[in-house]
């Protein structure tokens, strides 16, 4: 019984977070218990517990007098986020540059290789899911050179809270002339050439372009949530 309970509860889980990543629950909308309890043919306590976790991976946000949440569009967190995502990860790949080898380039070169040869747009028109994947495959081989757990294990994390405001970037706004390839590929070659200074202003330029874009979207539509402080992880 606790078994098939938990595999219900891992189902309500990644069924609520697809919707979370493909754009299709809106920033702040409320997440009504009856609605997905019906939808999944699932008990409530079974879909509070899958959205107690989402809240935990901070995706959902939990209030006890209105209940769950999507998480708002903040624009002081995605600020706060992005900023010290762009201070971490420079500081990462200027160690990464110094002090990667040989294997280190390579996984460079073999984790590209991987992302150029990925489609962005999967066959449903949605963002194909092996590129996500490739992408975060990328930036830590970039990084990993680094030779610090510490440092890259928070990088990662902060990499993780940013996922949900770049999958609203993704729905949201139109972006039509990024071209992603490019500047992955800048990336990798200055990271090659040891160009620590280059490398790194490349780096938050392709940081920081989603999160301008999506900030003048909120503002725009009245998304933003200026009430609210920095997500906790």
């Amino acid at each position: 019984m606790a078994k098939e309970t938990s595999l219900r509860t891992q189902e309500v889980f990644d069924g609520i977070r697809s919707d979370l990543l493909n754009g299709e629950l809106a920033p702040g909308q409320r997440l009504k218990l009856v609605a997905l309890a019906e939808r999944f043919g699932v008990s409530m306590s079974v879909v509070r517990e899958a959205l107690t976790r989402l809240a935990e991976q901070g995706l959902v946000v939990a209030n006890p007098q209105r209940g769950f949440a999507v998480m708002p569009l903040s624009v002081d967190d995605l600020s706060d986020l992005t900023q010290t995502r762009v201070q971490l990860e420079s500081l990462a790949l200027r160690q990464a540059i110094a002090l990667g080898g040989l294997e280190w380039e390579s996984s460079v070169v073999a984790a590209h290789h991987t992302l150029e040869r990925t489609a962005i747009d999967g066959v449903d028109g949605r963002l194909n899911e092996d590129w996500p994947a490739a992408h975060r495959a990328f930036h830590q081989a970039l990084l990993s050179g680094a030779q610090s757990p510490r440092l890259e294990g928070v990088v990662n994390s902060l990499r993780d809270n940013a996922e949900l405001y770049r999958r609203w970037y993704w729905s949201l706004t139109e972006d039509q002339v990024r071209d992603l390839a490019t500047e992955h590929r800048r990336l990798r070659d200055l990271a090659l050439a040891r160009d620590a200074d280059a490398a790194v202003t490349a780096l938050a330029e392709h940081i920081g372009r989603a999160p301008r874009k999506l900030v003048a979207y909120a503002r725009e539509h009245g998304l933003e949530d200026p009430t609210r402080g920095p997500a906790q992880a």
